[in-house]
Parts: C-alpha cells; sequence; structure tokens
C-alpha cells in the first residue's frame, strides 16, 4: 500500500518537475513524499524488529 502511494507520489513530483509548475508545489509534493518514505521504513523496521 505504502510502495504505491510513494510511486504515485513520485511520478506527481517528476511530472510538477517537468512540467516546471512553482516551487511551492514542488516543495509540498516532495515533502509528502519525503513523509511517506520515512514511513515506510518506521514500518519496515518494526516488522523486522519483530521478527
Amino acid at each position: 500500500m505504502l510502495n504505491n502511494q510513494i510511486n504515485e507520489l513520485r511520478e506527481k513530483l517528476d511530472n510538477a518537475i517537468l512540467r516546471n509548475e512553482d516551487y511551492s508545489i514542488i516543495y509540498k509534493i516532495s515533502v509528502q513524499l519525503d513523509e511517506l518514505i520515512a514511513k515506510y521504513y518506521r514500518e519496515t523496521k518494526v516488522k523486522v524488529a519483530k521478527s
């Protein structure tokens, strides 16, 4: 689930950069992507620790 969200946001960010969108939009998407990636790693770390 998180993988799909990360991939979708990554694609949205790439498209925003290619379309030369306003910096504030690119920044907002980038922050959202960073938060999802951090969440993914936190959840992965918990799964590994439980194993």
